[in-house]
């Protein structure tokens, strides 16, 4: 066959051009790319990329990771490329020199529709609309001034559970405390925020079941996040409808739950008593807030509180009761300070728990080695930039592994080991000032819940701590307790702590 020479001198010169112009980008790109000095990454599998790495514990896996490749490292999670940091010095450089860089959150499925696109505060991407709700939470329901006004319902429903720990103790049960304080936590938050009962005592309220339904939903793997071309898998899997279900039945709750706050007179309430969303629906209606909020961007809110406000309590006190019974020396030591600071008291108050600077020490030492978010809510980059020698692409998701973070050997002696006293006399906070120890986070990101769950863990932990001694049922002994993890929305034991309680007054 002869080469057709008139037909080749008839192309279109125009579409040469378009030939040459897409071929010069694809190779300017390519440069690029090579020239870009980007983090360690471990070997990737075709397709999933490094998602099989990060096994059922991914703190521990990426940690792993961290201190064979670095403490920066780029992972290929499916479709999106996702940073790990793993040293405070990363941290300390992320979070004081491109904060704003940082502060995006990746969208996710379930987010998007159990959030209504991501309108509330853990998950909302950074812009005016998280600035002014942050606002709002921060000055109005979270401060300093709020939480101490909600004192009366920890003191309230500690006693309840104190009381319930009393009737086992005299009948010499045991108790499942995980259960216990899970449901405290849930009430406190539940009355707090919508002024009605979580659980109610000897059952589980049908709002109860949902909630934990839409945590387990928020971190349950979902193929379209990780592969968008596959997203439509999502559906006949039943991913999406339970999504959807679960969304129909919380929205219709939180429809009647803020349609009654709205017929409830302000004049009704007593003014230093009224919950999250009597307080946002006054703040609406006197024209004090600088946007309109509708009424999904109020469910985005509330539902925030619960996810934020309970977990990390009740997870808390959990695994700080647990290190306890494998560290008697530690649990005397701290009982003792909670009994001589009380006395004969019938009633543990605030200005009790301020004098208790071991149990402070004992709950920060819980939240070092057991960060209930042990790699934060994912980041997303907002541009290019620069981390020490490497350079980081805009679009790139963002694990901050606290966890690794917090055991590092190169900040803290012997971190494996439980020992409070660390603490003592050290200005370490968890306020993200510290950059060795960032439990709640840091930055424009940091929670904004933290004193709210600050104050109840020591409400619960001090009652638990005055009134009762703590045993292990019979045929078990500390040395072998359980401390296997489960990860999940937060970092739960495994095997939830029953004990035998022993009233000590």
């Amino acid at each position: 066959m002869e080469l057709n020479v008139a037909k080749l001198c008839n192309i279109s010169p125009l579409f040469v051009s378009l030939i040459l112009l897409v071929s010069l980008v694809i190779w300017l790109n390519l440069a690029k790319r090579k020239k870009l000095n980007l983090p360690p990454s471990p070997p990737k599998l075709p397709i999933i990329g490094n998602i099989h790495q990060l096994g059922k514990l991914p703190h521990r896996s990426l940690g792993d990771l961290s201190r064979k490749y670095g403490s920066l490292l780029l992972l290929q999670l499916g479709h999106n490329p996702t940073l790990v940091v793993s040293s405070a010095e990363m941290a300390r450089e992320i979070f004081k020199n491109h904060d704003i860089v940082f502060s995006n959150r990746p969208s996710t499925t379930a987010a998007n529709i159990l959030l209504y696109g991501c309108s509330d505060i853990g998950f909302a991407p950074y812009g005016e609309y998280w600035r002014q709700v942050r606002k709002v939470c921060v000055l109005e329901l979270l401060s300093v001034r709020r939480v101490h006004s909600f004192q009366f319902v920890r003191d309230e429903e500690v006693e309840l559970v104190m009381n319930k720990i009393r009737r086992a103790s005299v009948k010499g049960e045991s108790i499942n405390l995980t259960e216990m304080l899970l449901a405290l936590a849930y009430n406190i938050v539940s009355r707090c925020a919508i002024s009605r009962k979580f659980e109610e005592e000897g059952g589980n309220s049908k709002f109860g079941q949902l909630a934990r339904r839409l945590m387990g939903l928020l971190m349950s793997f979902c193929i379209g996040d990780m592969f968008p071309y596959l997203r439509w898998l999502d559906v006949p899997t039943g991913f999406i409808p339970s999504v959807k279900a679960v969304n129909r039945e919380i929205d219709a709750f939180f429809d009647q739950i803020i349609e009654k706050h709205r017929a409830l007179k302000s004049h009704d309430e007593v003014p230093n008593r009224k919950d999250f969303v009597s307080i946002i629906l006054q703040l609406q209606e006197d024209g004090m807030l600088e946007m309109d909020l509708t009424q999904d961007n109020l469910k985005a809110i509330i539902l925030n509180m619960f996810l934020g406000g309970t977990e990390t309590s009740a997870t808390t006190a959990e695994w700080l009761m647990a290190e306890l019974l494998k560290n008697p020396n530690v649990m005397k030591k701290v009982q003792e300070e909670v009994r001589n600071v009380v006395g004969k008291k019938s009633k543990i108050d605030v200005n009790d728990i301020n004098k208790m600077e071991y149990l402070k020490c004992v709950i920060k030492e819980t939240l070092r080695l057991h960060p209930v978010a042990p790699l934060l809510i994912p980041r997303q980059t907002t541009a290019s930039v620069k981390l020490g020698s490497y350079d980081i692409p805009s679009n790139v998701r963002v694990l901050i592994n606290v966890w690794a973070i917090q055991r590092d050997p190169n900040w803290w002696e012997k971190p494996e080991e439980f020992i409070p006293e660390r603490f003592e006399n050290s200005p370490v906070d968890f306020k993200g000032q510290d950059f060795q120890f960032l439990p709640f986070g840091c930055g424009r990101r940091i929670c904004p819940g933290m004193q709210f769950a600050v104050a109840s863990i020591e409400n619960v932990v001090a009652n638990l701590l005055y009134w009762f001694d703590w045993k292990l049922p019979a045929g078990e002994n500390a040395e072998n307790l359980d401390m296997s993890e489960v990860y999940g929305l937060t970092v739960n034991k495994k095997v939830p702590l029953r004990l035998l309680p022993i009233s000590h007054l």
